[in-house]
C-alpha cells in the first residue's frame, strides 16, 4: 500500500523517476560499461553487482533503444547511428534515456554526457554529444520515449 499522492516503484504517475531517484555519476558509468558492452557482443546487459539506480538506467535504455535510436538518428546530422564511435553512441542512448525518463535537469545531464565523452571516448566526442544532446533537448516535447 502507498500514501494518497505517492506512486511505487520511486516515479510518479508519468513515469518519471522521483527527485529522490536523481541518477548519480557512479550509476551513469556503470551503465555506460553495461551498455557499452551489451552493443558491442549483442547480448543483454549484465546487470549483476550493480545498484538499483544503475540497474533500472540499463533496463530502461536497453529496452527502448529502438526508438532512442530513431531520435539519435534525427538528431545527428551526417551520423548513421551504426556508424557512431560505440562509446559515443551508449553515452548518448544513456543520456536521451535519462532525459526523457527521470527528473534530471537537462543541463546536468548534457553536461555528465560530454564529461563522459571526454573521459571515456576523446576530446572531439564531448563536442559531438553536446551537439546532439543539444538538438534532442530542443526537440523534447516533439518526441516523447514511452514511460516504462
Amino acid at each position: 500500500m502507498h500514501r494518497a499522492g505517492r506512486h511505487r516503484q520511486g516515479r510518479h504517475a508519468n513515469g518519471h523517476l522521483h527527485n529522490s531517484s536523481l541518477v548519480s555519476r557512479d550509476a551513469r558509468i556503470d551503465a555506460l560499461g553495461a551498455l557499452y558492452s551489451a552493443d558491442a557482443t549483442g547480448d543483454e546487459p549484465l546487470l549483476v553487482g550493480l545498484s538499483s539506480r544503475s540497474r533500472k538506467l540499463i533496463k530502461g535504455t536497453w529496452a527502448a533503444r529502438e526508438q532512442i535510436d530513431a531520435e539519435l538518428a534525427e538528431a545527428a546530422t551526417g551520423w548513421r547511428v551504426e556508424r557512431m564511435p560505440a562509446v559515443d553512441r551508449a553515452i548518448l542512448r544513456l543520456a536521451l534515456y535519462e532525459l526523457r525518463h527521470t527528473e534530471t535537469p537537462v543541463a546536468v545531464v548534457i553536461s555528465e554526457a560530454v564529461e563522459l565523452a571526454k573521459e571515456y571516448s576523446t576530446q572531439r566526442s564531448g563536442g559531438f554529444v553536446n551537439g546532439v544532446l543539444a538538438n534532442l533537448a530542443a526537440t523534447a516535447g516533439d518526441h516523447a520515449v514511452e514511460a516504462d
